[in-house]
């Protein structure tokens, strides 16, 4: 599965949050097809016929593809009676019956991934709260695609490349290159939560468990989150700097902190460290 066609669940979650916070009929929408200037309506909710399903539709043709174009929501009161927009969809848009429709544009390192519509079945505006509505849904879904690019990038990064004869990932390795491995780690325990993909986070986490050094299995159990912080630490994160990247007060990194440094019998930050590493826990 690709990052571009899973990311139809967060199109679909989108979708059901913009009708629940703006009482909408109708919310379809889907992803850009990759390199192809269309995108391809594949998420449907509360529509009455199949008319929209698989619809593909043109970079700069209606009011999707001109969104798609523009890279900016777009909005009519009576679709097929608009001049703003091109009609090649009139068919497909009257089947269902819809008439004010919005289109949104996922925007993602400056390029349009996808595209949530909202509609009616009546002839009026949509007004302020319901574009807001919908620019936040679309944001939401931009936020989890760049996770989730994040995520497979650091993936990518972390697969073991030793070739023979060089120092495998649980070898000692070079001062600088072994830094960036624990940098990484830290960088994947970090984005794990983001994911709402629960096979992508398994992913993530295995990789993880890729990067630790081969060793006895630790004595002390420590909880996830408890190795996230130590992961933080031991790339040189303060408290503070940790708690930003998981999503955490400072307060409660330092309460997972002391955790785990009781379960590992340390006394110092560098002493966690060091033994969640003999353990096998951390790289």
């Amino acid at each position: 599965m690709t990052a571009e066609t899973s990311g139809a669940a967060e199109i679909r979650g989108a979708l059901v949050r913009l009708r629940r916070a703006t009482g909408l009929p109708v919310a379809f929408g889907g992803l850009v097809e990759p390199g192809r200037p269309r995108m391809r309506i594949s998420e449907l909710t509360g529509t009455a016929t199949l008319a929209l399903s698989a619809l593909a539709v043109t970079s700069g043709n209606g009011l999707g593809g001109k969104a798609v174009e523009l890279a900016r929501p777009c909005a009519v009161t009576d679709y097929s009676m608009s001049r703003r927009i091109s009609h090649e969809y009139d068919a497909a848009v009257a089947a269902e019956g819809l008439r004010s429709v919005l289109a949104v544009p996922v925007v993602v390192r400056r390029r349009v991934r996808g595209v949530l519509y909202g509609a009616l079945r009546t002839a009026q505006p949509l007004g302020d709260r319901t574009l807001s509505a919908a620019v936040a849904a679309a944001r939401d879904v931009e936020q989890a695609l760049v996770v989730r690019e994040e995520a497979r990038e650091l993936l990518a990064a972390s697969r073991p490349k030793a070739a023979p004869g060089e120092a495998a990932p649980g070898d000692a390795a070079p001062g600088a290159a072994w830094e960036q491995v624990r940098e990484a780690h830290a960088a994947l325990r970090a984005l794990a939560p983001r994911i709402a993909d629960p096979a992508l986070r398994a992913e993530l986490l295995s990789a993880c468990g890729l990067l630790t050094a081969a060793a006895p299995a630790a004595t002390a159990r420590l909880a996830p989150r408890e190795v996230d912080v130590l992961a933080c630490v031991a790339a040189g994160a303060t408290n503070a700097t940790a708690g930003a990247r998981l999503g955490l007060s400072a307060e409660t990194v330092k309460a997972y902190l002391r955790s785990a440094m009781r379960k590992l019998g340390a006394h110092t930050r560098g002493e966690a460290v060091t033994a969640a590493r003999r353990a096998g826990v951390l790289p």
